[in-house]
């Protein structure tokens, strides 16, 4: 290895005062783009996407606290029998589907038969039906007919008796 830097520096010596200027330079441009590639241009990068990733975890925080205080509210609420249940899920339909949605009580599950629900209406029914009458959603058959609306039926799990 001594050798090699030996021959290295007779030949750095025997080098013009001009090719050891264009070597320096050479070597500076090579030093100042790995600098750039290495540390500066990432950086850059990163601080110009910063504040847009800012935004973004802050609206999904958001949401993520919205969704814990909804689910807290819901644990909050005090344990509804079954008779209860069946009740408020039976007024859910007839106010909030009407006459594209029927229901039919088996055990603890209730199967709704949509036909024709408008999107809007059914979406509000299951806020609804989730809330008020402790129904959780089981299964779901849904179709979209060709006038935008739903038609199929859901499977609802309520408290059990």
């Amino acid at each position: 290895m001594n050798a090699r830097l030996q021959a290295l520096r007779r030949r750095w010596a025997a080098l013009a005062k001009r090719e050891k200027t264009m070597v320096v330079a050479a070597a500076t441009v090579v030093g100042v783009a790995l600098l750039w590639m290495l540390a500066v241009g990432p950086a850059l990068s990163t601080l110009r996407t910063a504040d847009a990733q800012r935004r973004t975890l802050d609206a999904q925080l958001q949401r993520m606290i919205a969704l814990q205080a909804q689910a807290q509210s819901l644990q909050a609420q005090p344990k509804q029998n079954h008779d209860e249940a069946v009740r408020q899920l039976e007024a859910a339909v007839r106010q909030g589907l009407g006459a594209s949605g029927r229901m039919a009580i088996q055990g603890e599950r209730a199967t709704i038969t949509l036909t024709g629900a408008a999107p809007d209406a059914l979406a509000q029914w299951l806020a609804q039906a989730r809330l008020n009458a402790r129904a959780i959603p089981a299964e779901a058959h849904l179709v979209r007919n060709a006038g935008g609306a739903w038609d199929g039926s859901l499977v609802l799990t309520l408290p059990s008796k």
